[in-house]
């Protein structure tokens, strides 16, 4: 099945879910398979530096890691497409507007934002209205 691409129906349809729990982003120079697998990331990616991953903070914190700050995750249930344009834009300039910062996770079904922790309910809040806004405006 292929993703939604058409913008105004994408955010629409967003319905953005807050996640129970809160996530860290690490990075770590080497790391063996088995201890990947051990931590249980929710993601992953390679870049010059090092290896980052997205844990769950209290694996972080059970294995010594030190991450970056709290982050709470909102996944935008809408199917989007790998080849949409300006949904990420779209959700961005809200979240700029409100104050609130964005690490953004495009997996193949989904959009994940990652946002501080204390901005949670108003990122969700933001989000909400963004797609209110959007189902009530007439297409063209």
């Amino acid at each position: 099945m292929t993703g939604i691409d058409d913008l105004q129906q994408l955010l629409a349809g967003m319905a953005p879910e807050l996640h129970d729990g809160e996530f860290v982003f690490c990075t770590l120079p080497n790391m063996e398979l088995a201890d990947l697998a051990r931590l249980d990331p929710l993601g992953m990616f390679r870049e010059m530096e090092g290896l980052t991953l997205i844990l769950r903070r209290e694996a972080a914190e059970q294995e010594g890691l030190a991450g970056a700050a709290p982050m709470r995750m909102i996944t935008l249930t809408v199917h989007s497409s790998l080849e949409a344009v300006g949904l990420t834009a779209a959700f961005s300039a809200r979240l700029a507007r409100e104050g609130i910062g964005a690490n953004v996770v495009a997996a193949f079904h989904h959009d994940h934002i990652f946002v501080p922790a204390a901005d949670a309910d108003r990122a969700l809040a933001a989000l909400k209205a963004l797609q209110r806004e959007s189902a009530e405006t007439p297409r063209e």
